[in-house]
């Protein structure tokens, strides 16, 4: 009992935005907030492909709350795999730079820099645009007018939401909807086995990033102060 209480009292703050964004997650609230997961999955799609010797041809999302990146050359197996799990590795990646370091300001700053580019040199619709546009500024702002605390709290949200939702997305949209055209489906129809087969696989991986980020993030006081000196 005392072991939990502590717990508590250490992460408090954690624990509530995990609650507030299951809570609101079906509500217009947290708009936003989908998009730039769905952001997130897209830009690890084109990532990957970068990074395996291709190229980004163009990227979107939309208002239905969907994205895509169209790729050309790069390693199939990898840019498939990268949509669900590397969008959950970005967001592991900024809960534990809110978490685990004092970088805060210039992770936000970056993530605007990067949302900046890739909105200028690959989205072509408007609503895309319009998105990039905004949300490179607004993490601009907060990067450069902002204090350590409210940084600090941007990526929280942002690392929770994408590594929240990825497990739930990987299962609706391949395992309880499998026969939508989705990353699992390809996988299946390039490489073998089946939609089913591959989500099941991303959302065992999933489940142990989780796991082991969360084991990470918690295993020291979490809450942060707000104020001029930041934690």
């Amino acid at each position: 009992m005392r072991r939990a209480r502590q717990f508590l009292l250490d992460h408090w703050q954690l624990l509530s935005l995990i609650t507030a964004l299951f809570a609101l997650w079906q509500t217009p609230l947290v708009f936003p907030l989908k998009l730039t997961v769905v952001y997130l999955h897209a830009l690890s799609h084109g990532l990957a492909a970068v990074l395996t010797g291709g190229r980004v041809l163009e990227m979107s999302v939309s208002a239905q709350v969907g994205g895509f990146a169209v790729t050309q050359g790069g390693n199939l197996f990898a840019i498939l795999t990268a949509g669900y799990l590397g969008s959950l590795v970005l967001g592991a990646g900024l809960l534990l730079a809110a978490l685990r370091s004092v970088a805060d300001r210039y992770v936000t700053g970056g993530l605007a820099v990067l949302t900046f580019i890739v909105t200028a040199a690959y989205m072509r619709d408007g609503f895309a645009i319009a998105y990039g546009a905004l949300t490179a500024a607004m993490l601009l702002a907060i990067a450069v007018w902002c204090g350590h605390a409210m940084n600090d709290l941007v990526l929280r949200v942002i690392g929770l939401a994408s590594i929240i939702y990825v497990p739930f997305d990987i299962f609706d949209d391949t395992i309880r909807r499998s026969f939508l055209r989705s990353d699992a489906r390809m996988m299946a129809e390039e490489f073998g086995g089946t939609t089913v087969m591959w989500g099941g696989v991303w959302l065992v991986i999933s489940l142990v990033v989780i796991g082991w980020t969360l084991r990470v993030a918690l295993r020291h006081p979490s809450n942060v102060r707000f104020g001029k000196t930041g934690r």
